[in-house]
């Protein structure tokens, strides 16, 4: 068996989740789960079949997020892994809604932050073992680092 890393390639501050489905219909019930969660979103979804064919499966409504999706879920060729590419929403607006897609699996990584993915590879094909998302940390939280946290969640909406 063989391990690698694939960085992931996206602009700065675009935000991505990587999952595990099942299905060949995973592209398209992506799609509706995101546009039907945040209509206004732009977004790409790439889902990398596992059997017949081994393609990688896109869908979206932004032809730019489309390509970082596809570019990305080509880069790691896993089998039954999707990969979304998301501008003008968050993915906390989105996982509730993908979670709720019946061949999804399992969310792996929902994030903005650089990511590393590690893959390892055998005979029959790749598989995910987990993601590198952030820096490490740095020490615990002040009481100002909390004030902080929590007037930032209250500024942008997510808390009273």
């Amino acid at each position: 068996m063989e391990l690698a890393s694939v960085r992931i390639e996206k602009p700065e501050g675009l935000n991505i989740v990587i999952g595990q489905s099942h299905f060949i219909k995973t592209a398209e019930d992506v799609y509706e789960a995101v546009v039907n969660a945040v209509p206004q979103s732009r977004f790409g979804v790439a889902f990398c079949e596992a059997s017949t064919k081994c393609l990688v499966r896109v869908e979206g409504n932004d032809e730019e997020m489309k390509r970082i999706a596809a570019k990305n879920a080509l880069a790691l060729s896993a089998g039954h892994t999707f990969f979304i590419a998301l501008k003008d929403a968050y993915p906390i607006n989105i996982l509730r809604a993908l979670r709720e897609v019946p061949e999804v699996c399992q969310i792996i990584c929902a994030t903005a932050n650089e990511v590393d993915v590690i893959i390892a590879q055998n005979e029959r094909g790749r598989g995910i073992l987990g993601v590198i998302d952030g820096e490490r940390s740095r020490g615990l939280e002040t009481d100002a680092d909390v004030r902080e946290r929590r007037e930032f969640l209250r500024k942008i909406g997510y808390k009273k």
